[in-house]
């Protein structure tokens, strides 16, 4: 669409009377147009699809090893040919994945070969793309990109997949098209783009989503009323609470307080409703083979993150899915240059494309997210924090789903997990705390087809559907919460699947209060966007998914303000029947037993699902902790208020949690003893 908008444009300047320079120019770029698509389909640059078919093997043989026969020992270049053959993809891949040749000084031996020149994109000018600057970064997805030479056109190719062994083939059957081919390394080809359509690439990053789905984003609306209309407007907003109060206030206090307890116990009855729903049973499908898997696009978003760069890609690398097939982005900040550093001395890495995020809109860490969406080449695409440990097999597990599932499933979300329980009483409670979400609740709850409130991490989409519907918003806080119910409004859903990714949790108050406030705004800034219009949503997301966001995301904030409120009321109360003379006075105060009855629900059910949870990851040790549960109540209504104050003051900013201080780590001692044990029983 964006490149049909920019022809559009070009062309009716030309219809206008721009000159045959213009018109030329307007031909030439509807050329460019239409042999860019033609040529990329031909050298077969991956596109993303909404399936996971088996992927296609390109016939042999291997024509891009010809340029090396001279140059590598045959053994080797057998080796990768086989490994192509085994893999799906072109054997140049192979050999430069495995480090056994740099990318530029295969290019350099192609480019002998087969007559092809390199394109070093130094001297290129801006003008000379026969693309409108908004479009140029999408060029990064096919690995083609149309130019101007001389008056003529050309096309720079940065080889992946198929390509140069079908560059090769092109060569030796059509030689008189080679000097309209021109080679450039995929780093340097996606630096050019990125530099080139900065301003563009952050005008999509930051507010891609406002412009297409307004109505759908947390953005700030421009003010098209007067300061005095706005003024006005809230007067009219507070007339009817003021006059209730000043008119009846008891009664009035009475009636907010029985809502408050309603709604709390509806949020406590949805938990336990989830907690009790035993997760669908899919059966176990075979293992895929290596040629039959797409290309998978794995992103992290890194700030300030230069110690856990390593260990990051460690546990990537580590993933059972051939190195070859995987599209890392690492994305930081432009003044993180020690982040920079961390990656720069981990050497060439083939498959990890380092993006710098634009300066403009919000520093968020969704933002960070969209630009890596722009450059994503796999057909699926996961997101991981920067301490995460994901499970070997999560890649493989999540096509699995995309597998089994109706093709409207268009998310699977693995379940999270503290590794750093021992680190303190908190990190303790969160474990249960995620246990009892992740692996209890929300499997419980993706039965009832409605909309997932999805993690930070570990969640895993259709890249064409990720797109479809704006990617992450950058000016919500909590954007995967948001995401998962904008997926249900286009009419799509996301589910649970048995797979872990092992998280640190914060150990000290400070750093947990800083990421809790944190959701609590993202979740007030996901139900205020979504209940902008309560009809459409009614529409969109059918009852389920109308009650599932005001009684999830709005019971989750309510009752955390609302619980210090209940807890006063009894204590007031409790106080005022000690100048009557009979207990019994307590119990007659109006819904006093409805306020009790809340608050005891609130606290057996979280002990409850927490303890199921701590059961279910063999941790019953640490069930001592959920005896607190009310001590964490009131830190998590200090957060709430701490968040609705930020709400009013400061919605878009972003507090970010720091990672690698954790002391301990449960995978870590496993390993040990694993290893400890293996050493002893071999003596």
């Amino acid at each position: 669409m964006a490149w049909g908008n920019g022809q559009m444009t070009v062309a009716g300047q030309a219809r206008e009377g721009g000159g045959p320079r213009l018109q030329r120019l307007a031909s030439l770029t509807a050329t460019a147009r239409t042999l860019t698509a033609s040529l990329a389909g031909f050298l077969g640059f991956p596109r993303s699809q909404n399936d996971n078919q088996p992927g296609y093997r390109e016939p042999g043989p291997a024509a891009e090893l010809d340029c090396l026969r001279h140059v590598l020992a045959p053994a080797l270049l057998a080796a990768a040919e086989q490994r192509s053959e085994d893999v799906g993809i072109g054997a140049d891949r192979v050999l430069i994945q495995w480090g056994v040749i740099s990318e530029d000084a295969y290019l350099e031996y192609l480019a002998a070969d087969t007559g092809v020149s390199i394109e070093t994109l130094e001297d290129l000018d801006l003008a000379d793309c026969l693309l409108p600057q908004h479009s140029i970064h999408l060029c990064a997805r096919h690995g083609i990109l149309p130019i101007r030479q001389r008056g003529e056109l050309v096309f720079v190719s940065a080889p992946h997949g198929y390509s140069a062994r079908r560059i090769a083939r092109l060569s030796a059957e059509y030689p008189s098209l080679c000097p309209r081919l021109r080679l450039v390394p995929v780093a340097r080809f996606n630096a050019f783009l990125e530099y080139h359509s900065g301003d563009a690439l952050g005008d999509v990053a930051a507010e891609g989503l406002a412009a297409r789905f307004p109505h759908l984003s947390a953005a700030p609306v421009t003010a098209s009323q007067s300061p005095t209309s706005r003024f006005f407007r809230y007067l009219l907003r507070l007339a009817a609470p003021t006059a209730l109060l000043t008119l009846a206030p008891m009664l009035t206090i009475d009636i907010c307080g029985v809502i408050l307890a309603i709604w709390f116990l509806l949020f406590t009855s949805l938990r336990l409703a989830g907690c009790f729903s035993p997760p669908k049973r899919r059966r176990r499908l075979p293992r895929l083979h290596d040629s039959q898997l797409p290309i998978y696009t794995v992103v992290a978003a890194l700030y300030r993150e230069a110690s856990s760069v390593a260990p990051l890609m460690q546990h990537l690398n580590a993933l059972d899915y051939p190195p070859e097939k995987l599209d890392i982005k690492l994305v930081i900040e432009a003044d993180d240059l020690q982040t920079r550093a961390a990656i720069a001395k981990l050497g060439p890495m083939p498959h990890v494309q380092v993006i710098i995020a634009p300066i403009a809109g919000p520093k968020t860490k969704p933002k960070a997210l969209n630009c890596a969406l722009t450059f994503a080449r796999g057909t699926f695409i996961t997101v991981f924090d920067a301490e995460d440990r994901p499970d070997p097999g999560q890649l493989r597990g999540a096509l699995d789903v995309f597998n089994t599932y109706e093709p409207e499933v268009v998310c699977a979300q693995a379940s999270l997990c503290i590794d750093n329980t021992a680190d303190g009483w908190l990190p303790r409670i969160f474990t249960a705390e995620y246990a009892g979400q992740f692996d209890v609740f929300l499997q419980g709850f993706s039965n009832f087809e409605m909309p997932l409130p999805l993690g930070g991490s570990s969640n895993h989409f259709r890249t064409d559907v990720l797109r479809e519907v704006g990617g992450w918003d950058p000016y919500n806080v909590t954007e995967d919460a948001d995401l998962g119910f904008r997926l249900a409004r286009f009419g799509y859903r996301s589910v649970m699947f048995p797979s872990t990714t092992y998280e640190e949790a914060p150990a000290r108050f400070g750093a947990w209060l800083r990421q809790r406030s944190r959701w609590m705004k993202g979740w007030m800034q996901t139900w205020s966007v979504h209940m902008r219009s309560p009809r459409q949503l009614w529409r969109d997301a059918g009852p389920g998914g109308f009650f599932t966001l005001n009684i999830f995301v709005g019971g989750n904030v309510l009752t955390a303000l609302a619980h210090p409120l209940l807890i006063g009321e009894i204590l007031v109360r409790a106080v005022m029947s000690l100048f009557d003379d009979s207990v019994a006075s307590f119990f007659a105060k109006p819904f006093i037993e409805l306020y009790l009855a809340t608050i005891a629900a609130g606290y057996l059910t979280t002990m409850v699902i927490g303890l199921i949870g701590l059961a279910k990851r063999g941790l019953l040790a640490e069930s001592w902790v959920l005896l607190l549960t009310p001590i964490y109540w009131i830190c998590l209504s200090i957060a709430a208020w701490r968040a609705l104050y930020q709400f009013l003051t400061e919605p878009y900013r972003w507090e970010k949690t720091e990672h690698g201080l954790a002391r301990h780590s449960r995978i870590a001692a496993s390993i040990r003893n694993q290893k400890t044990r293996r050493r002893a029983a071999q003596r």
